[in-house]
């Protein structure tokens, strides 16, 4: 299965992001954040399984210009969260994308990885309608914390224990907030998993903080369609 390009805009900024449908009606719009790297062979993958299972699914663009690698990224994404609220603006611009193309009256939910875990994550914190915000190998910290009552979305968060890039110190300090927040959390962590556990091409990227792990991989999925069946 391929994705259609949906051309879109945060301002004057133009995006183009892929847009995946289901044979039959949809159940959901589901928007997907990437990685750091925007689009991967992975992503697309996980937008596809969405799009198979009944789904419509928008892989969001976060620069509007081409990424050649993950060290190309990095400036890119230090820009982009450099201003809180410029971020959020690009995570809004990416819904609203998705909820023209779904058409009207579907339910929505966002879910990321690394970089889009955050994002998916910041959505929610912002107040965006969404049933669920779901987050696999993601950033958990933030520089706008959370509201409460701000928090409309059930959360999910897939979190790797050996994951360096995110501490048990942020994830502590994450769980504290939530609750101030009074959100609906779940948090799933998994001993000895590093960050990047649900890309195989993971392994190659040459940086001992990443990793594939297939169960990890397969249990946050499953996780994943457990709480799609209970709010969709």
């Amino acid at each position: 299965m391929t994705g259609e390009t949906l051309a879109y805009a945060d301002g004057d900024v133009a995006l183009n992001g892929l847009l995946y449908r289901p044979a039959a009606a949809p159940r959901a719009a589901i928007l997907v954040f990437p990685t750091i790297a925007n689009v991967t062979a992975n992503i697309e993958r996980k937008a596809t399984a969405l799009a198979r299972d009944g789904y419509v699914a928008l892989i969001a663009d976060f620069y509007g210009q081409p990424v050649a690698d993950f060290a190309a990224s990095r400036p890119l994404a230090d820009a982009l969260r450099s201003d809180p609220l410029r971020y959020r603006a690009r995570l809004v611009a990416a819904l609203a994308a998705l909820r023209q193309a779904a058409g009207p009256g579907l339910p929505a939910a966002a879910i990321g990885f690394c970089m889009g875990g955050q994002a998916a994550l910041e959505l929610a914190r912002s107040g965006a309608d969404l049933r669920l915000a779901a987050s696999f190998h993601g950033l958990l910290d933030t520089a706008l914390p959370a509201e409460p009552g701000a928090i409309k979305a059930r959360l999910l968060v897939c979190h790797g224990d050996a994951d360096p890039m995110v501490p048990r110190s942020q994830v502590s300090a994450f769980q504290q907030e939530m609750d101030t927040a009074g959100a609906d959390w779940h948090l799933h962590v998994y001993a000895g998993v590093r960050h990047g556990f649900t890309d195989p091409d993971s392994d190659s990227r040459g940086m001992d903080a990443i990793r594939y792990n297939a169960s990890a991989d397969r249990q946050s999925w499953a996780a994943l369609a457990g709480l799609f069946h209970e709010v969709f």
